[in-house]
């Protein structure tokens, strides 16, 4: 693949990780809700399910998603049940300064939200589906590779992207952090989020 475009596909790429959505309004409340470093899990759990995605895209498994109505419904319902789920520990949750093994032990659950949030999302399979193979050379050998590089390109964009949103919420949630009521507002935002993304997911169509 030449380097223009892969160039051209990374800058696209960056413009659509940097566009309004869910994974990055993910981003942006988990961050702000438990810290920048957290937040960078997050991000690195969201693009380990990119690597599932572009994988099933290039073994062809992601046609299956964009051709069955009965695999697209039961993988969006498993990812809005799950986030209806986190909506019900964000209610529950309360203020609270937690120690050192209890913060890394959060970290590695919201690393693991990242990774099932992404991978139950149907949605992102068939984007990927749809998106990737424009910027194939049909002319060109191993059409598996070339799709690998332009997921490897678009995760390392989401990188980018997801990584400044975080860094950027980390910071502006530091000072939010320090008060038990504003955490609880916090909370409350965070669950109203987790439901209005499992709306938005059960709701979507192929």
């Amino acid at each position: 693949m030449s380097a223009h475009t892969s160039l051209a596909f990374f800058g696209v790429s960056v413009l659509l990780a940097l566009a309004p959505g869910p994974d990055n309004l993910f981003v942006l409340m988990q961050s702000a809700m438990y810290g920048r470093k957290t937040g960078l899990l997050v991000v690195l759990g969201l693009c380990t399910g990119l690597l599932v995605h572009t994988s099933a895209v290039a073994l062809g498994l992601a046609a299956v998603l964009a051709t069955s109505e009965t695999a697209f419904t039961a993988l969006k319902i498993a990812g809005a049940a799950y986030l209806v789920v986190l909506a019900w520990q964000a209610f529950r949750a309360r203020p609270a300064n937690m120690p050192a093994p209890a913060r890394r032990a959060a970290a590695t659950r919201l690393y693991l939200r990242g990774v099932i949030m992404n991978v139950t999302n149907p949605k992102v399979a068939v984007f990927f589906l749809a998106f990737l193979p424009q910027f194939v050379d049909p002319a060109a050998s191993n059409p598996a590779w070339q799709i690998a590089w332009l997921g490897f390109l678009f995760i390392m964009a989401t990188l980018l992207a997801f990584g400044t949103i975080a860094c950027f919420a980390g910071t502006l949630g530091a000072a939010l952090r320090g008060s038990p009521l504003l955490q609880r507002w916090m909370n409350a935002i965070a669950g109203c989020v987790f439901i209005a993304l499992a709306a938005r997911l059960a709701l979507a169509e192929r």
